[in-house]
């Protein structure tokens, strides 16, 4: 009589991949608790520099290391949104027990706080791309890169739609060169790293350029 072969090293893999994945969903809730109320600490409380970085750079790290270390697209997209929940609660909590109204938390309103969430959202599931080894990973990476790069040429020309006077010139090159070195980071090889620069920097010219068409009043904008 046959007896059924039992591969349990099979068992074992599923098994380690559940509590991974496990980890990282516990992980992801507790930075984002973490983030959150220590933003509500530091901001305001120490120099000026200070709330310009942590405020929205920390909360970006946060999102793009929950990204690019979940298991799939889908946990990525669970993950990402559970961090920033949570993130977005101990902020505001911390915030409505000072008075405040909570919004002032991220993106200044009601209305910043969605789009805030949404771009967080898109953020982490493009870290998760950045994993893939091809075009479409370069891209990602190049693409992180752009967004980052145009949120600080906003913040720090003046004029523009969330210009921070403080946030010039020591914040914004921080700034700068740290996103150079999550680009070059995010690709393995050269050629990767090219393409991603290359994207970078046309779409984040893109960004700058609408930005100011926005301002300008080049391009009409009705709210």
């Amino acid at each position: 009589m046959n007896e059924p072969s039992i591969d349990y090293a099979d068992f074992a893999e599923y098994d380690r991949r559940q509590r991974g994945i496990e980890r990282h969903l516990l992980t992801s809730f507790l930075g984002g608790l973490a983030v959150g109320l220590v933003g509500m600490l530091a901001v305001g409380r120490g120099p000026g520099w200070l709330g310009l970085v942590y405020d929205p750079y920390v909360y970006l790290a946060l999102i793009l290391a929950v990204g690019a270390t979940a298991s799939g697209f889908g946990w990525a997209l669970l993950t990402t949104f559970l961090a920033i929940v949570a993130t977005l609660v101990a902020g505001m909590g911390a915030d409505a027990l000072r008075g405040g109204t909570g919004f002032e938390t991220i993106g200044g309103s009601a209305a910043g706080l969605n789009w805030t969430l949404a771009l967080l959202v898109a953020l982490g599931l493009l870290a998760h791309v950045t994993r893939r080894q091809d075009g479409w990973g370069d891209a990602a990476a190049g693409a992180i890169g752009a967004i980052l790069v145009a949120d600080g040429f906003d913040r720090a020309t003046p004029g523009f739609i969330d210009t921070e006077q403080a946030f010039w010139p020591w914040p914004a090159l921080a700034v700068g060169v740290l996103t150079v070195a999550l680009v070059l980071w995010l690709r393995r090889s050269l050629w990767g790293r090219v393409r991603a620069l290359a994207f970078s920097t046309v779409l984040g010219g893109l960004f700058t350029l609408a930005f100011a068409s926005f301002v300008t009043g080049w391009i009409p904008l009705a709210l």
